[in-house]
């Protein structure tokens, strides 16, 4: 597990910025743009793919093609969850730490993909055109009147128009949000899953409201008011015939298991060792306790406890990951190489996996590792090409095994999956020189000139 700041690899710093604006949060109100700035993102192969697991049949429930949209967890202990320009989920962490139930997540999941396949994102302009036209009429005309001499009817014009303006966007966006639950509810049918978990994520909100309900005043709201929201739930869950579905034990069990790690890996220690005391000694508690101990640090602490699960089950590849980064972290790499390697070996198609177990075998400094190093990360970067630590590691791993040609693509590489196309396109360059004319690697290369090229600003 791994926190990215400020971006990981994937989202555009362009696009992030744009959620300010776009981003439809759940429930909750849009974060400032010096927030959304500030954010970083967790990678973490356990936790994605479980997400994933929840997110791509109801993709497919929505028509929509799993490979095309991209899922992104935010270290953010927040619930809430939002899509962003194109096929973008975004999830923070505190989405899974707290809320209790896989239906709780995939209900949220469910709603979100009820934004996307509605293409709300692109309707947001049609909405910001509809409250804009009636705003700038009424204070031309509060304008005009100040100029004749009528200057408190002016400013009353001028802020009536405002008003207009701001409700007629919530209202827009009000109707979005229940557009989006019911498409929700309708995947989970279609998915067998009950709806339960979306109903009791939205009444979580509803009881932590500062406001009571009778005070509320339910237009000035970017989301349908609370009990409204609740009601129209109850309805369309209550007529679902898989309203009782529920979780399976083993479902709940890996879900209990990414949430403890979760939190023992982003709360202070303090905190985790009130939650997870060390007279819980069932899995989940001992996978926090370990997370805790890792992030202390205390290694001798977190070894004990990542032993004693891999104990219980040899066969969890991320049990051996985290025991292959608390070698690495511990400066005795040669020791994590083995578990790092079991890892991949249980799961051979998680590129995270790779690209950390090549790490630690260029972290032993010992030559005969290079070429095994430079496998694995060809590997990983077939599957996840846009991983710039990924194009990092196997820059090293190329000039290590002087190959100077080699390394100044993979770091041309590296600029490009992150969108920085000046220093992609000096590398690239750098690279066609040494590389053979025609050859797969050049024609990358040549690729990423074209490419940046056309993304980069004529200085003259």
């Amino acid at each position: 597990m791994r926190i990215f700041n400020p971006f990981r690899p994937g989202p555009d710093r362009r696009l992030v910025a744009m959620t300010v604006a776009l981003g439809l949060m759940l429930a909750l109100p849009l974060q400032s743009a010096s927030a959304q700035q500030g954010m970083s993102f967790v990678r973490d192969t356990e936790t994605e793919r479980m997400l994933r697991s929840y997110l791509d049949p109801i993709l497919v429930a929505a028509g929509l093609s799993p490979q095309s949209v991209h899922l992104y967890l935010i270290n953010d202990p927040s619930i809430n969850a939002f899509v962003a320009e194109g096929q973008n989920i975004f999830v923070h962490t505190g989405l899974i730490m707290q809320l209790q139930t896989p239906n709780q997540v995939t209900g949220v999941l469910a709603h979100e993909t009820g934004h996307m396949a509605g293409g709300h994102l692109i309707r947001m302009a049609e909405g910001v055109r509809a409250a804009t036209i009636p705003m700038l009429i009424g204070m031309a005309a509060g304008i005009a009147a100040m100029a004749l001499g009528a200057g408190q009817a002016g400013q009353a014009l001028i802020m009536g128009s405002q008003q207009i303006g701001e409700r007629t966007f919530l209202s827009f966006t009000r109707t979005q949000e229940a557009s989006a639950d019911q498409a929700g509810i309708n995947y989970l049918d279609k998915t067998h899953q009950s709806g339960r978990g979306m109903l009791q994520t939205f009444k979580k909100f509803q009881n932590q409201e500062m406001l009571t309900y009778q005070r509320q005043d339910k237009f000035a709201r970017s989301h349908p008011a609370s009990q409204d929201r609740i009601d129209l739930l109850e309805r369309l869950v209550a007529a679902s015939p898989y309203r009782d579905e529920r979780d399976s034990p083993e479902k709940q069990h890996e879900f209990d298991m990414v949430r403890a790690k979760l939190i023992g890996y982003i709360k202070q220690s303090d905190v985790v060792f009130r939650m997870f005391p060390a007279s819980d000694t069932s899995k989940p508690a001992r996978y926090a306790r370990t997370m805790a101990y890792f992030h202390k640090p205390d290694m001798q602490a977190a070894l004990k406890e990542i032993n004693g699960l891999i104990a219980d089950e040899p066969n969890s590849p991320y049990f051996q990951e985290v025991l292959g980064q608390i070698m690495v972290e511990m400066a005795r790499p040669a020791e994590g190489v083995a578990p790092y390697k079991k890892s991949v070996q249980l799961a051979p198609d998680a590129p995270l996996l790779r690209i950390a177990y090549a790490q630690a075998m260029l972290a032993t400094e010992d030559p005969k590792l290079v070429p095994s190093a430079a496998k694995e990360l060809e590997i990983a970067l077939r599957q996840e090409p846009d991983n710039d630590f990924g194009w990092y590691e196997a820059a090293e791993a190329y000039a290590r095994m002087n190959q100077p040609a080699k390394a100044a693509l993979a770091t041309a590489e590296r600029y490009y999956a992150v969108g920085n196309y000046r220093p992609a396109m000096q590398f690239a360059f750098r690279a066609q020189k040494g590389l053979s004319q025609g050859t797969v690697e050049w024609q990358r290369a040549n690729d990423i000139l074209a490419t940046a090229q056309a993304q980069v600003p004529d200085d003259h």
